[in-house]
């Protein structure tokens, strides 16, 4: 059996084992370690949920993300009970500054804009509307605030990156302003994700470029 054939059959076996999956609705194909996933489903939540598992698979170097959310016949939500919705649920977000947030919504699209102090914060604004009833797919343009005082960021990253189990010889990180360069290599995806959200956790950084390669 060919390596691009045992991955698909890896990523599949993800889905059947990740109950909110709805795996014979997404279909699966591999091409040197690129994983496509095509297909239709219900809701936004169920194609985040296709990438996160496709990613988490050993040998998985990258997921491109082809699949389609059509929206039951039933669901009638039209974008200004979206809208309302979503604000709603970005208000009641105690770790989102919700005053500095703005949405705009067309056609079950949602895209945020706004500035926060912290990527987290970011994060949060956009997770806490992903499961709202009609949405397609969420556009986070939400910009961080620069701070001046960057000057210890590249030493202060790549001390939590090596505190946890990531080895500090496969990981260089290097700043430039509040911009954050992250080179080296991981093992999946996954890896590649969480060292980008660990970076993202330091105080005045803008921008994260992961130029981390996934080697299997």
């Amino acid at each position: 059996m060919s390596q691009d054939r045992q991955l698909q059959e890896a990523v599949l076996a993800e889905f059947l084992w990740e109950p909110s999956v709805t795996a014979g609705h997404v279909g699966v194909s591999a091409n040197n370690g690129i994983v496509t996933l095509t297909g239709q489903v219900p809701d936004y939540l169920a194609k985040l949920a296709a990438e996160h598992a496709a990613a988490r698979v050993r040998g998985v170097k990258a997921v491109a993300q082809e699949i389609e959310v059509v929206l039951p016949s039933q669901t009638t939500n039209d974008d200004e009970t979206i809208a309302r919705a979503a604000l709603d649920r970005i208000a009641w977000e105690v770790s989102v500054p919700a005053d500095d947030i703005k949405l705009e919504v067309e056609d079950g699209w949602i895209k945020l804009t706004g500035e926060v102090e912290w990527h987290f914060q970011k994060d949060a604004a956009e997770s806490v509307i992903r499961g709202l009833r009609g949405v397609v797919g969420i556009s986070n343009r939400i910009t961080l605030k620069p701070h001046v005082n960057v000057a210890d960021i590249s030493h202060d990253i790549g001390t939590a990156l090596h505190r946890s189990w990531f080895d500090p010889s496969t990981i260089q990180v290097t700043a430039d302003g509040s911009k954050v360069t992250l080179k080296g290599t991981v093992h999946t995806p996954a890896d590649k994700w969480t060292a980008s959200t660990t970076a993202w956790g330091s105080r005045g950084i803008t921008e994260v470029e992961n130029d981390l390669i996934v080697i299997g």
